[in-house]
């Protein structure tokens, strides 16, 4: 049996395959932050199934969620079958499809409303019409440097992410305050929303600025970040227009079966339907 023992060069090499493969940055980045952690486990042992299944008994007692540790094994997995070593990779850990969503992470109506308005009272204009751009395009973060004057002026951009292509539609309102904003900051063409370097805004800072305004907004911080902003958008078109397959392509996702996640209800909301239907005598 060949020794398997990870090196920074492997590595490099694994990186660069993610890139001629067209991964997203945040994907790459992710691949590469489970890896090194791994590595960190190994200890620069050699590699194999038994350690690799320790590893993942090890994931457990630390307490990460199911979703986290496959996200993990996941990557491990995807360097070992660009190594050809396929007797290292191990099964995921299985997942009981849920049928509701937590009412604990998901963001509200109401509490968006409220993060922005903060946003507003502090005159930060810049970070109220980002959280504004998010939720009302249903674009990730990482999609906001397709937020440009030239889009604002035409009402819609072509992004492309993951190695996908799909149209952005900017309504009226929102183009508005784009432009009004521009206008007033001197932003004549190209990117809207960009830092004093000139560089797009990235995902940390719109984190860490969202849970700043959590206190005074009375939000709980466990379901403030951006990525939630893109749900509240999936869920508020789906009460109006009710076509998951639409909304996978408005989304860009691949896989109609992670729009359902997006739209999933919680109990409680399950609850209030069921009581309308008054079968109780």
């Amino acid at each position: 049996m060949s020794k398997k023992l990870l090196t920074s060069e492997i590595i490099g090499k694994f990186k660069d395959n993610l890139y001629s493969e067209e991964k997203s940055n945040v994907t790459i980045e992710k691949y590469l932050r489970d890896i090194k952690a791994f590595c960190v486990y190994l200890e620069n042992t050699h590699a194999n199934k038994e350690i690799v299944i320790e590893y993942k008994k090890e994931l457990i007692s630390r307490g990460y969620s199911v979703r986290s540790i496959n996200s993990m094994l996941a990557a491990i997995n995807k360097l070992f079958a660009f190594l050809g070593w396929y007797d290292c990779k191990v099964k995921p850990l299985k997942i009981q499809q849920e049928v509701f969503r937590s009412e604990e992470k998901e963001l509200t109506r109401a509490e968006y409303m409220r993060l922005v308005n903060i946003a507003k009272k502090k005159k930060d204009e810049k970070f109220s019409l980002i959280l504004q751009t998010i939720c009302g395009t249903g674009i990730r973060v990482s999609e906001l440097q397709y937020i440009t004057v030239e889009a604002a002026q035409k009402g819609s951009v072509c992004v492309q992410c993951k190695a996908k292509t799909r149209s952005i539609f900017i309504i009226r309102e929102l183009r508005r305050k784009l432009l009004d904003y521009a206008k007033r900051n001197g932003i004549k063409s190209g990117r809207i929303f960009i830092t004093r370097n000139g560089k797009a805004v990235d995902r940390v800072s719109i984190w860490r600025k969202m849970k700043k305004l959590c206190q005074e907004a009375e939000v709980n911080p466990s379901k403030v970040f951006p990525h939630n902003l893109r749900h509240l958008f999936a869920r508020a078109f789906y009460e109006i227009e009710k076509d998951v397959a639409k909304l996978a392509d408005i989304l860009g996702h691949s896989n109609i079966n992670t729009t359902r996640i997006y739209i999933m209800s919680t109990g409680l909301e399950h609850c209030r339907k069921m009581e309308k239907m008054q079968l109780i005598i």
